[in-house]
């Protein structure tokens, strides 16, 4: 990322978050009946929160944050009242400012032979492995068959690779297909902004923010919001053509011998009409093995 757009992202991410604060939320005192100005916290009210001379909050909302200690990084923090993804994204933010800051390894591109076989084994439940893009790069046979409406999009028929993030901005299908479809938006930019701060140096991951931002409106909404999360575990709501709504716990791991890598696997309640369902969609898939999908 040039200097000059980390510069942009750090000044965003900072006067997005002071602007959601109101001075009460802060607990500090508002003087005079006047309007004010900002829609938040004024820039010497972070300052003041955070123990630091307004003329240092202003430098560091610039952009300014090579160098910079945790400890300045802390009182931030606490004075944004930031969550963990938006603490970490901070972190990163200041470690891609740094010349000498240690750049994250580069993302792995292939799925090894022994993460194949466990994809295989994994036969009861739909499972694949993504990278930091959200590009699809290997899935078992019923991972195949619940994302189905993804694999089959007219967006990947001729080239890859399968995208999720493209099919839920790009293609009309993903409406269809994620029945909460402004949620699954949120997250899917919110992850993506969580991915640029942690390797900003990913041309590819930047070429994708490039086109998403460019091709929809919705994703460029999103984007301006500067957003994160994390992308752990939690409940994903699908509507598949063949066996209809689905409400499916999912777990993402990260693989540590493969950096940028992760492994997501839905699994349903026993006994659920999600578990029948999957169950169904398990025969129409027939027998399968896990092969990667089409070359990145």
């Amino acid at each position: 990322m040039p200097k000059e757009n980390l510069a942009a992202e750090v000044r965003e991410f900072l006067s997005t978050r002071r602007a959601r604060i109101t001075p009460a939320q802060a607990g500090l005192p508002v003087h005079g009946g006047g309007t004010r100005r900002v829609a938040g916290l004024r820039r010497e009210e972070v300052a003041l929160l955070a123990g630091m001379s307004v003329d240092y909050y202003v430098r560091l909302e610039r952009g300014n944050l090579g160098g910079v200690s945790d400890s300045v990084l802390e009182a931030l923090a606490h004075a944004l009242r930031l969550d963990e993804a938006e603490r970490a994204h901070l972190y990163d933010l200041a470690r891609a400012a740094t010349p000498s800051g240690r750049r994250p390894s580069a993302t792995a591109s292939r799925v090894r032979p022994t993460i194949l076989r466990l994809l295989d084994s994994m036969t009861g439940v739909p499972a694949y492995v993504r990278n930091a893009r959200f590009d699809v790069i290997a899935a078992n046979a019923l991972g195949r068959a619940l994302y189905a409406p993804v694999f089959d999009s007219p967006l990947f028929a001729r080239c890859g690779p399968v995208n999720t993030s493209r099919f839920l901005f790009l293609d009309p299908a993903g409406r269809d297909f994620w029945p909460d479809w402004d949620k699954a938006a949120d997250d899917s930019v919110a992850f993506l902004r969580t991915e640029t701060g942690r390797a900003p140096h990913d041309r590819a991951l930047t070429d994708l923010v490039g086109e998403l931002t460019t091709r929809s409106d919705e994703f460029a909404r999103r984007w301006a919001r500067h957003d994160v999360k994390f992308h752990r575990s939690g409940l994903k709501r699908l509507h598949h053509p063949l066996v209809g709504d689905l409400a499916l716990p999912y777990e993402a791991l990260d693989l540590p011998s493969d950096p940028g890598l992760r492994l997501n696997a839905y699994t349903p309640e026993p006994d659920s009409p999600e578990q029948e369902a999957l169950g169904l969609l398990a025969a129409w898939a027939g027998a399968g093995t896990a092969v990667p999908a089409r070359d990145t």
